[in-house]
């Protein structure tokens, strides 16, 4: 890529009808960048039967994703055609340095959107060499219930709306806040357009195609009420399945972000002060549920969901506390409540489930860096396998006037 710079000779008088000029070539500074650009985007199809397997796995926070690839002989359909493969689990936090390699089992496969074609991203669980899996493993658990016969029969679905925040590089401030100042109050942010209200959209329609693209069940996306702010919806997803597809969009989400150089924060409470947190509110029934009388077993499922707040609340996301204050659209964390149509409680019915006697019920508890294979198999759990004696139950539905 050249550009050409014209500038004019200098000459003892002036031509009447003409001008002479002397010409330069200036090499564009663009021109690695398009070079590097033909190379990302080559398809290598016609050349080779080969593909590129991103492995994608969960590190030792429980919520960071590390990646690597490796070459594949030929295209895939199903994880099981892939092998397993190791990393050094002493650089993620999850072994020693003396016994450092940790084995991953591909269990989920998503099409690349950043490699196209055949190439894939692989989402994996993570096992010792004994075949352990390791305690970062949330997944191995939630199989496990989600394999459950009763729990198979009920076939659980989850919409689960996970909320994020935009960050600027190096000051890591919100983006399109005034460094080292806030923008005005909330109001006019969400679900806005505009330059002075809506920042980031670039990133949240990337991250949409992107999604489909992959082939993860994305429902929708929204600018949130704090400006720099953001949410998309996955679901109705199934089973285990919930937890691999919000996995996968939170990779791609990372990725995108990297690209775009803006950093990505799933912080709960990412502003103190007078601005709301990010949630990742749950959405959930049961086939019961979802048939006539279904309210009437939502209602016991809330019953249930009370009984065992405490132990919801440990499992639903480091940091919560700071967001579940009883403002900006939360529950107190300390008190279970429920209600329809009320943003405030810790879990919402809406009122077209109440009006058509079956339906849904949103758990608004969880926090937006929970983990998803936690939240799922635990509400799949506490509603579908667990019973609370007869006892508890009573003294439950009377403090929460609830008649079942």
């Amino acid at each position: 890529m050249w550009g050409s710079l014209f500038l004019k000779q200098k000459t003892k008088g002036a031509a009447k009808f003409s001008t002479k000029f002397r010409v330069c070539a200036s090499k564009s500074e663009s021109s690695t960048v398009n070079r590097l650009d033909d190379l990302l985007n080559m398809d290598i199809r016609p050349y080779t039967d080969k593909i590129i397997a991103e492995y994608v796995w969960i590190g030792g926070t429980g919520i960071d994703l590390r990646s690597k690839s490796r070459t594949i002989s030929k295209p895939v359909e199903h994880p099981s055609e892939l092998p397993k493969w190791n990393y050094d689990g002493s650089s993620t936090g999850q072994a020693p340095g003396e016994d450092s390699e940790v084995i991953l089992y591909p269990q989920a496969i998503f099409k690349d959107p950043f490699r196209g074609g055949n190439n894939i991203l692989v989402i994996c669980d993570s096992y010792t060499p004994a075949g352990e899996p390791i305690p970062t493993n949330k997944r191995h658990r939630a199989a496990e219930i989600f394999g459950n016969k009763k729990v198979i029969d009920e076939v659980p679905w989850f919409g689960i709306e996970q909320e994020y925040t935009l960050l600027q590089p190096n000051v890591k401030w919100p983006l399109g806040w005034p460094v080292g100042a806030y923008p005005g109050p909330q109001g006019p942010y969400y679900c806005a357009a505009g330059a002075d209200k809506s920042f980031g959209r670039d990133i949240s329609d990337a991250h949409y195609k992107a999604c489909l693209y992959a082939g993860i069940n994305i429902g929708g996306t929204n600018g949130e009420v704090m400006p720099g702010q953001w949410e998309y919806q996955v679901g109705p997803s199934i089973g285990i399945e919930a937890g691999d597809h919000i996995w996968c969009s939170r990779y791609i989400l990372e990725r995108i972000t990297e690209q775009a150089g803006v950093v990505l924060t799933l912080d709960p409470k990412p502003i103190e002060g007078d601005w709301n947190g990010a949630g990742c509110h749950t959405n959930y029934s049961t086939k019961s549920m979802r048939e006539d009388g279904g309210y009437e077993l939502i209602k016991k499922a809330i019953l249930n969901l009370s009984l065992r707040h405490k132990e919801h609340i440990s499992a639903y996301g480091e940091g919560n506390e700071r967001r579940l204050t009883g403002k900006h659209e939360t529950a107190n964390i300390n008190t279970f409540s429920w209600g329809v149509a009320n943003r405030g409680c810790s879990v919402r019915v809406g009122r077209d489930t109440e009006k058509q006697g079956k339906g849904y019920l949103e758990d608004r508890r969880p926090a937006s860096n929970m983990d998803p294979y936690i939240v799922t198999s635990l509400l799949a759990e506490t509603t579908i396998l667990w019973e609370p004696t007869l006892e508890a139950e009573a003294l439950a539905a009377q403090k929460l006037a609830l008649k079942v």
